[in-house]
């Protein structure tokens, strides 16, 4: 898996995408939340479910629908009054994405069993042919150190730099966008 921070980061990234008046200090957090929480089923481990079952760690917590679901659910639950609205239908796209990001990001990373994108229809684990992004330890104990380390520095180039272009690029459209409009 990539680590919780280059996830929240990324989550970070797509929520700078939004335009002000839906993106808040609460928006943001969730998003950040939904893009973390796939890795909760590493409790699993402690239950002994097989790393491979559907259960176990980068299964259906990794596939779209658990993505799709999570997205309906905390837009229902944060945000029931606007789900009628465009802005609605925006919410739970932002929290998909978010949550689907962890699953894309673990499958471009360098161990584990892949990712099962699919369940709950089918369990296949996949990963991408190109798998930059160092994989993180299981375990905060294991991540403080040399290899959380080398994590570290894997996901500033592989995801902190992209995500960064990104924020950058969001605020200088938005910036030349302004100053159109003021001269209009």
């Amino acid at each position: 898996m990539a680590s919780a921070f280059g996830h929240a980061y990324t989550a970070f990234a797509i929520g700078s995408g939004y335009e002000e008046k839906i993106r808040n200090g609460k928006f943001l957090f969730l998003g950040i939340l939904c893009s973390i929480l796939p890795d909760a089923d590493v409790i699993s481990f402690q239950f002994g479910i097989p790393y491979d079952s559907f259960w176990g760690h980068r299964g259906f917590t990794h596939s779209i629908v658990f993505a799709l679901l999570l997205g309906i659910f905390v837009s229902v639950l944060f945000y029931k009054n606007s789900l009628q609205t465009k802005e609605g239908l925006r919410y739970i796209l932002f929290f998909c994405f978010c949550t689907l990001s962890h699953s894309l990001l673990d499958a471009m990373t360098s161990g584990g069993l892949g990712v099962a994108f699919f369940s709950p229809f089918r369990n296949t684990r996949y990963f991408f042919p190109w798998r930059p992004i160092k994989v993180s330890p299981i375990g905060t104990a294991k991540f403080f150190g040399e290899r959380g380390l080398r994590v570290i520095l894997s996901e500033a180039v592989w995801i902190g730099i992209p995500c960064s272009i990104y924020i950058l690029a969001v605020k200088a459209i938005r910036k030349m966008n302004k100053l159109k409009s003021s001269k209009a």
